[in-house]
């Protein structure tokens, strides 16, 4: 599928990319290009092939969900002008 200098800059508009007017034609020939070999490839024979959902076919690896570090919430709070209910109090900005 060959695609012309004014789909490219159309494409470019579209997507808000300036693009060069020296740079059209290399972009129009690569995304022909493109287009090509996805239309090859849509060509190919994959009855009986078995789609894939991650090529390894692997379970993921999760760590337990259980707590590692200690709270050091009162820490943290200590330097604080001021607190409550363990939550930071900062002035009202929004009336």
């Amino acid at each position: 599928m060959a695609i012309e200098a004014k789909e490219v800059e159309a494409i470019a508009h579209l997507a808000r990319i300036q693009v060069d007017d020296g740079a059209v034609a290399g972009y129009a020939r690569d995304l022909s290009g493109i287009l090509d070999f996805v239309e090859q490839m849509s060509t190919v024979d994959t009855q009986g092939v078995e789609p894939m959902a991650h090529p390894w076919d692997a379970a993921q690896r999760l760590r337990p969900d259980e707590v590692t570090e200690p709270s050091r919430r009162d820490h943290y709070q200590a330097g604080v002008p001021a607190v409550e209910a363990g939550l930071y109090l900062v002035p009202r900005v929004v009336e």
